[in-house]
């Protein structure tokens, strides 16, 4: 089976067909193309819906991805992003493994295609030029023996008439053998074209156009096996992948099998829990009582006296309240339900922290006492985390510097030395204010923890609210006052009536009488006191000490009667005044 045989006579038709195949491949190549950018749009895609569900860093949605549920929602969606990469293999694979070899045989097939055709028609030019050849030598063969006929016939009719001359014969004659031989040329000339013609067209129906046809024919085979070979190649790129997206699958099922509803159970607990136990019973309030007293009963004196066992029966108290605290002595409000007083009981907000909140700034202390015990602990703990961290990361800053100094001490050239010393010192000094804040947090985080009965002095000192002259009674109201969620209540117990009197409130107002100075002191370093408690200093100022360090890295100064504090002690140059015993005065 051959085309140069069977299809002698279709050259239109094969240079069509083939036309049409490379149409095809070109076709097919398209088909791929739209493919891969299908795959890379729904990678993209997939990405793109990957990175919309993820937690946002440093957010409240990213601390609830702590259970396991969460984080085998994160894999899932890590797993997606992996499968979208899967995908995107694809594309490139068939862009480079199909359409760009595709297409650069495209390009080669064409220019064989069009070699092979322009080799068909030159022989089919030939061919056409031998045919007009050999039909102007016919045409002339039979021109001239038309002539030599028509010569001869003259020369015959010349020679019969007896009134033409002997010279008009024999010119008639000889006109007669010119055309005869003019005739035999044309006959032998027609006979060799003859020949060569039909020597060329056998060469052309058996040798050249089956020669083309059949390079066409290997051609377009060629053709058909490469296109096969590209769909099996298509199948493949996508079988290479499979695998791997087996594993992202398995990776999704492997997290929703890690899920531990007891564990988040236990993450719920860990979140919420305050530490505080449960309230006790509601005792029973007797309004009858006023009922049963008798006339005498309405008497100052009497109820003076019996004032008291009312206040313990009904166990509150009608003493002072606390300051800033207003009690609603409305009779409606008594009346209500204990229902009532109880839902209201267990979602009360917390109220003002007594006096050493207000000095804190309200509603969001320092130390996280508006907090319940357990949420407080680890605020604390988590605030002391992130100080240790600051800080190591300030040491290896330091450690750096140093190591640059003892470079530049040892070769001069690449460096001035105490071109870091400031840079060393403002380290050292970021060192020490973080160990001063984690030493503050670290003494909150034992309080709550119970290595310590109450906030220490120095803690009290480093967040800027220690008083010497407040009473044990006030400084221990936080903790004295304090309901299961976090606010404090309106009225004092009997018990404490009795041990606080109202000129305890009244001397948290009252103005202290200055501290003596037991000594001056040089600042060092400039200082921003920004924790209240502090004061800044300025490097070089020189202010009054009126007491010493205690231990606690802290020394409390005056620069007017108006403004005291402390100041970390290693930032000042101290020197104590030994005669004054407290007997030099600031004027």
């Amino acid at each position: 089976m051959s085309w140069g045989t069977e299809l002698w006579d279709q050259f239109d038709n094969l240079e069509k067909h083939t036309q049409w195949g490379i149409d095809i491949l070109e076709k097919y190549i398209k088909f791929v193309k739209e493919r891969t950018e299908i795959e890379l749009s729904y990678a993209k895609q997939l990405r793109n819906l990957s990175k919309k569900y993820q937690p946002k860093k440093n957010s409240k949605e990213e601390e609830e991805y702590k259970y396991t549920s969460c984080k085998a929602f994160i894999s899932t969606l890590n797993e997606m992003n992996d499968y979208a990469g899967q995908h995107e293999v694809i594309s490139e694979n068939m862009a480079s493994q199909i359409i760009v070899d595709l297409a650069r045989y495209v390009q080669e097939l064409k220019q064989e295609r069009k070699s092979n055709f322009h080799d068909g028609r030159k022989a089919q030019q030939h061919i056409e030029t031998c045919w007009k050849q050999l039909e102007s030598s016919k045409r002339r063969f039979e021109r001239d023996c038309k002539e030599a006929d028509r010569a001869q016939q003259y020369f015959e009719k010349m020679d019969a008439d007896i009134n033409v001359t002997k010279a008009d014969v024999e010119k008639a004659r000889q006109q007669a053998q010119i055309r005869h031989q003019m005739a035999e040329d044309s006959k032998a000339d027609y006979s060799s074209i003859l020949q060569k013609f039909n020597h060329e067209q056998h060469d052309y129906y058996h040798t050249h156009i089956p020669n083309i046809f059949q390079k066409i024919q290997e051609m377009e085979e060629r053709r058909i096996v490469r296109m096969g070979e590209s769909m099996k190649t298509y199948a493949e790129v996508d079988r290479q992948v499979i695998p791997i997206i087996g594993k992202c699958l398995d990776g999704i099922v492997k997290a929703a099998e890690s899920i531990d509803q007891k564990n988040d159970s236990q993450l719920v607990i860990e979140a919420y829990k305050s530490g505080f136990e449960p309230p006790g019973d509601i005792e029973f309030e007797d309004y009858t009582q006023p009922m049963k007293r008798t006339v005498s009963d309405n008497s100052l004196s009497n109820s003076r006296g019996e004032g008291k066992p009312d206040l313990k029966f009904g166990g509150k108290s009608k003493g002072k309240l606390w300051p800033f605290i207003k009690k609603n002595k409305s009779p409606k409000q008594q009346k209500e339900p204990l229902s009532h007083r109880f839902n209201e009981f267990m979602t009360s907000k917390p109220k003002i922290h007594c006096f050493r909140s207000l000095k804190r700034g309200g509603a969001t202390p320092e130390d996280f006492s508006n907090l319940p015990p357990e949420q407080r602990r680890k605020k604390l703990q988590q605030k002391v985390d992130e100080l240790n961290k600051e800080i190591q990361k300030e040491m290896d800053q330091r450690d750096a510097i140093t190591k640059m100094k003892d470079v530049y001490l040892k070769n001069p050239q690449m460096g001035d030395p105490a071109s870091l010393d400031h840079k060393l010192a403002e380290v050292s000094q970021n060192i020490e204010k973080l160990r001063l804040e984690t030493q503050k947090f670290e003494a909150w985080l034992a309080e709550v923890e119970g290595r310590l009965p109450a906030r220490s002095e120095q803690a009290r000192r480093q967040s800027g609210l220690y008083d010497s002259q407040n009473p044990p009674t006030v400084n221990n109201c936080a903790q004295d006052r304090e309901s299961p969620d976090g606010s404090y209540t309106e009225e004092q117990t009997q018990e404490s009536e009795v041990k606080v009197l109202a000129t305890d409130f009244d001397d948290e107002f009252d103005d202290e009488e200055p501290l003596p100075a037991i000594g001056t002191c040089k600042a060092l370093y400039t200082f921003e006191g920004q924790n209240e408690g502090t004061i800044s200093v300025v490097e070089g100022e020189t202010l009054y000490v009126i007491e010493e360090d205690k231990g606690d890295g802290w020394t409390r100064i005056r620069r007017n009667e108006d403004e005291e504090g402390y100041v970390p002690t290693s930032y000042v140059e101290v020197c104590l005044d030994k005669n004054a015993k407290g007997a030099k005065t600031y004027i």
